[in-house]
């Protein structure tokens, strides 16, 4: 099929992929001039209506997912009875082939496997579970973002028709154990996958192998997830921890949700980096003393005139106390005050807000202001002159938070900025940090939601007015 034109205008140049129900070739999109991937079924599969359906709904379903870490479908259709889909091309490895090189290095691991649940979170928030997570089904781009893609076999939460339970679809390496068993799926089944992908970067290899797809199917659903550490001596134990409850066999003993094994990622990321802001504490259990000395003190008598006086003693002072801390003055004078330690958020980049222009701040490269490193950022567009009221960053957090700080850091330019927060990341956005100030090289924001959480938090930013360009390297936020 090499050479083939496709629908007048995507010119097939090589076959990158095949599966069990389609090939994936490289292709020539004619009128947009840009190479593209399109993805076409099988013949065999073309008189068969469940497969067609189901190919139909990977389009419509992966149409809804505007994501910087799930692939973008660009066109669907039809040629002689063949169905194809056309998606943004990804040109680099998978996680398969970035594992095959070797176990990666922790950070690392946790970082893409957060891209990946940023990407399955956002596509359960839809009421879409992927049913198929997969190194295979990472693409990593030049950049080193993590993109999600091959939804062929995803399934609505509420669809009737094809793939119900009794069906078993997915990849045996990765199957949650209700999954292999043909019982109902949800997000907690990409969970599942998830810590078994995650498992296999940390290591090397896949946490059950066998002889044949049934093999390692029924270890999935009989035999306890095993532990990275005996594997990694280096991975930290919360870590380790967190995959085994990510492969709980009882789905209901897994996280919650997508986001909840996120923010447990991310918290993990904080350890490993030392930006968790409290160490850990053991505390160690007072040794009982030896019998003999109990049975000694017990012997002594002990006056109960002294007792008495022991007790009035404390309720003086107990009393005394009370009033001074009452007062006002006291407490300020002595700064009585509960505080909390400031607990790092992990903001995801995931587009640009322009309002008030044509939507092309380069959404694309949200990612760059939050990957942790400062070497990358997210540039707006350059302006001869600005005129508009503002653009922003839009950032996702893992769940609603009530952010209390917000950092921005920029690559020598000239900007001012405040923060905003919304429920959706089209808007509309609140302000968050009062008015409008200068981010020089380093800026940090003090947050006052009023006690309510957001999902979506925006740098909205304004340049000089003679124009110029911002770029963002980095925002780290706590709550």
């Amino acid at each position: 099929m090499v050479g083939e034109l496709i629908a007048g205008r995507y010119e097939l140049e090589e076959l990158v992929g095949s599966g069990g129900m389609s090939n994936v070739f490289r292709a020539h999109d004619r009128l947009l001039e840009r190479t593209v991937a399109l993805k076409i079924l099988h013949e065999q599969y073309t008189r068969d209506e469940d497969y067609v359906e189901r190919f139909r709904r990977e389009a419509r379903a992966v149409a809804q997912l505007a994501h910087p870490n799930i692939v973008t479908v660009i066109d669907r259709g039809e040629q002689d009875g063949r169905q194809f889909i056309v998606f943004e091309y990804v040109h680099g490895q998978n996680l398969k082939e970035l594992s095959a090189q070797g176990p990666l290095d922790v950070r690392e691991a946790i970082l893409l496997s957060l891209q990946v649940a940023h990407a399955l979170s956002f596509a359960h928030e839809r009421g879409l579970v992927h049913r198929d997570v997969k190194p295979q089904n990472v693409l990593l781009n030049d950049d080193g973002q993590a993109k999600v893609t091959d939804f062929g076999i995803a399934r609505s939460l509420d669809v009737h028709g094809v793939t119900q339970t009794g069906t078993v679809l997915g990849t045996s390496d990765y199957i949650a154990p209700e999954q292999a068993r043909g019982q109902k799926v949800d997000p907690k089944t990409d969970i599942y996958s998830l810590g078994a992908v995650l498992y296999e970067l940390l290591t090397g290899e896949v946490p059950f192998s066998g002889e044949n797809f049934v093999a390692v199917a029924m270890r999935h659903v009989s035999e306890p997830p095993p532990s990275v550490l005996s594997h990694r001596p280096d991975c930290p134990v919360r870590l380790d921890l967190a995959i085994q409850r990510a492969m709980a066999k009882d789905p209901a003993d897994r996280f919650a949700s997508m986001d909840e094994f996120g923010a447990e990622l991310e918290a993990c990321l904080a350890e490993i980096e030392g930006r968790d802001g409290e160490g850990a504490t053991m505390i160690v259990p007072p040794q009982p003393r030896p019998q003999r000395e109990r049975r000694q003190r017990e012997r002594r008598p002990f006056p109960v005139a002294i007792v008495l006086l022991v007790i009035l003693a404390m309720l003086l002072v107990a009393g005394g106390a009370y009033l001074l801390l009452s007062s006002d003055s006291a407490k300020k004078a002595l700064h009585v005050e509960s505080t909390t330690p400031a607990k790092p958020v992990q903001l995801q980049g995931v587009g640009a807000y322009d309002p008030e222009g044509d939507g092309s701040e380069h959404g694309e490269d949200a990612h760059l202001a939050t990957d942790h490193n400062p070497g990358t950022s997210w540039d707006t567009e350059t302006y001869q002159a600005f005129q508009k009221g503002g653009v922003g960053l839009v950032l996702q957090a893992p769940q609603a938070v009530a952010l209390q700080k917000v950092d921005v850091h920029s690559v020598g330019t000239d900007f001012d900025a405040q923060i905003k927060a919304g429920e959706s990341p089209s808007g509309p956005f609140t302000a968050v940090s009062g008015g409008f100030q200068p981010v020089g090289q380093s800026k940090s924001f003090s947050v006052d939601t009023h006690g309510k959480k957001y999902r979506y938090w925006l740098v909205w930013l304004r340049l000089p007015s003679s124009g110029g360009q911002a770029r963002i390297s980095e925002v780290t936020a706590k709550t």
